[in-house]
């Protein structure tokens, strides 16, 4: 196992410190709140958001506290999660096939995987890294439920903390309100993992005690485990939180009517999300990767679902009971984007649970095919890993935009002029103002919130604004209170002529430079408040 840890930390770790993986303002908010966590605070949730939980900051936070506050301590937090990833993936593919050398296997295609799961292992959005590790530990222990020793079982293999209750239901149920906090996406994982328990021969005197003891285990582990969305419904109310989890912010982004957006989910699934799963193309654009043996990636996968089937339907014992477990995450995630305004985004990261499952599955499809056939079974593995690595370098090389997480090439800001604009704001004495979502918070981390301008300007080419943009209501009373502001604007030319034209309606006179894909309007005659802008 020491080797696909040192791969897994070495490949992130590389691309890190290449410079090719942006400092994305939504990363920068994980940042900020890290470093108001190490100043006292303790928000419960993302800044601005309801429905992705806090943990991930308060694991920054500790890095921080370590190590001082920089981009790589976040970096590394990601990497270590990564690599708990790796080892847990390694044990559930090891328990599933009952086989050591599958595990093995599966540590490497986890190690060194598609662009897309090398991306969310890298960097941070929020608690990616934490929904996914959470939810192998809930297999892990849903499956292991009534496992049995040498003829005997005791009590935690059986599960039993005492007549009431099982424990390892507690496990598993405070591990998924844990998750459904950190992130929901975990919640794809909880059910898969509650009926693992449920359906699992303890050793009980009867079915009854059996299913009384594991629902009130999972009731009570996940009522512990979720304690921080009770405080937050005390302060707010239940409804704010239910609106957020089920995708409230981002419903009718589509555009279609309530009844077509599953069917145009489906096609994005389809069309979109699987290519980004079998790595045939980074998230954010339409490039091919690794075109020559992009065939043989696409037949490999297919193959795989195939074969996985196949061995729910014909496996025996635990081993059927592992593949239709994490058949059923696949099938939870694939629920999820259909039928929830989640399906809006179609990016990939809201895949990364079934690449962790079909990487499982391909690791157990690869150790029956080097069973059967060493030499081709150990070259297809080979040339899979090549594959891999192949579309991340090459997805690395084209920088900007670079290993990154936005999607949309009017929000791909190339940071690397970050410096130079912090350095020509301090000289014209440009401290507070104004500008979009992404350039505002890693200005506000990277000066030590020496700089504050808000995100009042809209980044869309059609002007689309909303006030979600503005994720630290605190940030405001700072930029009213200044005497002096100025705008920045980012890859949108027609927002400058729409502000040069507001700024001369309200009689005021500015100056205004280009500093890489910055575009600063600064030394206004006089401190002027942006326009309303359509939301």
């Amino acid at each position: 196992m020491l080797l696909p840890l040192l791969a897994a930390a070495g490949l992130r770790g590389a691309l890190a410190a290449a410079g090719v993986v942006p400092f994305n303002s939504d990363e920068a908010v994980v940042a900020l709140m890290a470093r108001h966590i190490t100043q006292g605070a303790r928000p419960i949730f993302f800044y601005g958001q309801a429905y992705m939980g806090s943990l991930d900051a308060f694991l920054v936070a500790a890095g921080f506290r370590l190590f001082g506050e920089h981009v790589w301590v976040i970096r590394a937090v990601q990497i270590a999660l990564a690599c708990a990833l790796v080892w847990t993936g390694a044990q559930l593919a090891e328990g599933v096939f009952r086989s050591r050398r599958a595990g093995l296997l599966a540590a490497w295609l986890l190690a060194l995987p598609a662009v897309n799961l090398v991306l969310y292992t890298t960097v941070s959005l929020g608690g990616y890294g934490e929904a996914l590790l959470l939810g192998n530990l809930m297999l892990l222990a849903g499956l292991q439920a009534g496992k049995r020793g040498s003829g005997q079982v005791g009590k935690w293999a059986s599960g039993q903390v005492c007549k009431w209750i099982s424990w390892r239901a507690v496990y598993v149920g405070f591990l998924a309100g844990l998750g459904a906090w950190a992130f929901g996406l975990s919640l794809a994982y909880a059910l898969p993992a509650a009926a693992a328990v449920l359906t699992a021969d303890d050793g009980l005197p009867s079915t009854v005690h059996r299913l009384r003891s594991s629902v009130l285990g999972l009731l009570f582990g996940g009522l512990a485990g979720a304690f921080p969305l009770w405080i937050f419904a005390a302060r707010h109310g239940f409804g704010v939180l239910l609106r957020e989890f089920t995708g409230g912010a981002i419903a009718g982004v589509s555009g279609a009517p309530a009844w077509a957006e599953p069917f145009v989910h489906a096609f994005s699934l389809l069309l979109l999300g699987s290519t980004v799963t079998f790595g045939l193309r980074p998230p954010w654009g339409v490039t091919w990767l690794m075109l020559p043996l992009l065939p043989f990636a696409l037949g490999f996968w297919v193959l795989t679902i195939a074969w996985g089937g196949r061995a729910a339907r014909r496996g025996t014992g635990a081993t059927a009971k592992g593949v239709r477990t994490l058949w059923g995450v696949v099938g939870m995630v694939v629920l999820g984007f259909l039928f929830t305004p989640f399906g809006n985004d179609p990016s990939g990261r809201y895949f990364l649970p079934i690449m962790v499952a079909l990487s499982i599955f391909a690791a157990g499809m690869l150790d029956d095919g080097i069973r059967r056939w060493p030499r081709w079974g150990w070259a297809v593995f080979g040339l899979l890993l090549v594959y891999n690595l192949g579309g991340v370098v090459q997805s690395a090389r084209r920088y900007p935009p670079g290993l990154t997480t936005q999607f949309d090439a009017v929000t791909q800001v190339d940071h690397r002029y970050l410096p130079a604009l912090m350095d020509f704001l301090r000289e014209q004495g440009e401290t507070r103002g104004y500008t979009n979502y992404w350039v505002a918070y890693p200005l506000a981390f990277r000066s030590q919130e020496g700089l504050i301008f808000v995100p009042r300007l809209p980044y869309h080419e059609d002007f689309r604004y909303t006030p979600r943009d503005d994720r630290y209501l605190p940030y405001d009373a700072l930029v009213t209170d200044a005497e002096r502001a100025a705008y920045i604007t980012t890859n949108h030319p027609a927002l400058d002529a729409r502000l040069r034209a507001y700024f001369a309606a309200q009689g005021v006179t500015w100056q205004e430079t280009q500093i890489g894909d910055y575009h600063v309007f600064y030394a206004l005659s006089r401190k002027v408040a942006p326009p309303e802008w359509e939301r």
